[in-house]
């Protein structure tokens, strides 16, 4: 995934299934200027990582 998609879909109102490592993950922030991500795995609040958003997949693309 680009930095660009990863933005959108933290924007977006909708629900996009997005993975890491085929794990569901959300999308909590997007650092444009590094190409970075911080997200949620599974529902877990606490169980966040920040990685690459190239290392990110949108299920269904």
């Amino acid at each position: 995934m680009d930095v660009k998609r990863a933005e959108d879909i933290y924007a977006s109102k909708d629900r996009i299934a997005v993975h890491l490592d085929g794990e569901p993950v959300w999308i909590e922030h997007v650092d444009t200027d590094n190409g970075m991500a911080t997200v949620q795995v599974g529902s877990r609040p606490d169980n966040t990582r920040t990685v690459g958003v190239d290392r990110l997949e949108e299920q269904g693309s």
